[in-house]
Formats: C-alpha cells, sequence, structure tokens
C-alpha cells in the first residue's frame, strides 16, 4: 500500500486491525459506533474455531457491551486525540474546559458527563478526548484526593477496614468510608468505580 494513502487512512482512524490484536485500553470503530477494549479474552475450544471475546464500551453514550468476535475477524482502529484543558465551572447544562495552552474554552454537555461530575473540582486538570474533532469526554486521573465533608464521627481507637460507613466528599458524590475517617481528611478515591482508597 501507498505510503501517503496508508498516513492518510490513518488521520482518520481507518487503519484496520485484526481483533486479536485488541488489548485494553485500545479504541476502535465497529458498526458505526466507537468503542474502547474494557476486558479481552481468547476463547479456544477442541471443537470449535477460536474466537476473542471483548467487553467495550461505547465512548459516545457510556454503555458497556460484550461482543464474540471470530478470529479473524478486523476492526478499524480509532486514533483519539487527548487535550489537557482545565475544569472551570459547571452552568448546569454545561461544563466549561479551558486548553492550558491556547485558553479556548469548550463546553460539554452535562448530560454526557454524569459519572466524572462527581470526581470534578474547579481548577483540575483533565484530558479531553475527541475523535476527529467530535469532542467524546474528559479522561480522569484513575486515583484523586478529595475531603471528607460530612461523615459520621470517627470511632476512637477503631482501625478495621472491613466495617463502613456513608461519606461525602467535596464534590457531593457519596462513598463507603473505614469508621476511623472523619470530616476534613482528605481521602483518595478511584475514579472508575467510586471506591475509598486510603487516606492521602
Amino acid at each position: 500500500m501507498n505510503y501517503d494513502i496508508m498516513l492518510t487512512k490513518e488521520k482518520r482512524g481507518e487503519i484496520m486491525i485484526s481483533v486479536g490484536d485488541l488489548r485494553p485500553g485500545m479504541t476502535f470503530q465497529y458498526e458505526g459506533n466507537l468503542y474502547v477494549v474494557l476486558e479481552y479474552s481468547h476463547n479456544k475450544t477442541a471443537r470449535a474455531a477460536a474466537n476473542i471475546r471483548v467487553k467495550m464500551k461505547n465512548m459516545r453514550t457510556g454503555s458497556t457491551t460484550e461482543i464474540t468476535f471470530g478470529n479473524n475477524e478486523k476492526v478499524a482502529r480509532a486514533r483519539i486525540e487527548k487535550r489537557k484543558m482545565q475544569y472551570l465551572y459547571d452552568t448546569g447544562d454545561m461544563l466549561v474546559f479551558m486548553d492550558n495552552e491556547t485558553y479556548d474554552q469548550i463546553e460539554i454537555p452535562a448530560e454526557n458527563l454524569r459519572w466524572e461530575i462527581n470526581f470534578l473540582k474547579p481548577s483540575d486538570d483533565v484530558e479531553v478526548t475527541s475523535f476527529e474533532g467530535e469532542i467524546l469526554g474528559v479522561a480522569l486521573p484513575i486515583n484523586v484526593p478529595f475531603v471528607v465533608t460530612e461523615t459520621e464521627p470517627a470511632v476512637r481507637g477503631d482501625t478495621a477496614t472491613s466495617a463502613t460507613k456513608n461519606a461525602t466528599i467535596e464534590t457531593g458524590f457519596q462513598i463507603k468510608v473505614p469508621l476511623f475517617i472523619s470530616e476534613g481528611e482528605t481521602v483518595i478515591v478511584n475514579t472508575v468505580d467510586g471506591k475509598y482508597q486510603g487516606r492521602a
């Protein structure tokens, strides 16, 4: 294939790859949709041909699904662009972000960031993801520190990690924390599953 044509196709996200080359975190196009691989498994039985089972998330809707591909199937690799931007504020309908280099501002519908907004504080740096000019959403750091703004009083001397209580962090999101955590403490929260990871 002509290299220039190949490069042009690559820019359009149309390089075809075997499903056997998919790995968690990779992005691809399939049946007009844009997906990121969450989990991947290669299955082969004595009587049947090998197949690839992929758990994937639709990058436009946020929904997850699982599909079993034949081992020889191909999908179009999608190149996702990421720009570091600063979260400014929430208008109610839109979340406003600013490019750290150009100071350009963009708005993303709050409806598209229903999960992410639980972990966004003004002035936070995030990566805004896009595909061929289409804004997809934001990529958050996995572990982020938050101040506990509300919880029951800490239990003196109780260091058990199995027992938990409800706590509200500064964004208003509620998490489960160990009994010894008190208001005003900073804790680490996993932005993928919303779970307490430890003290900051």
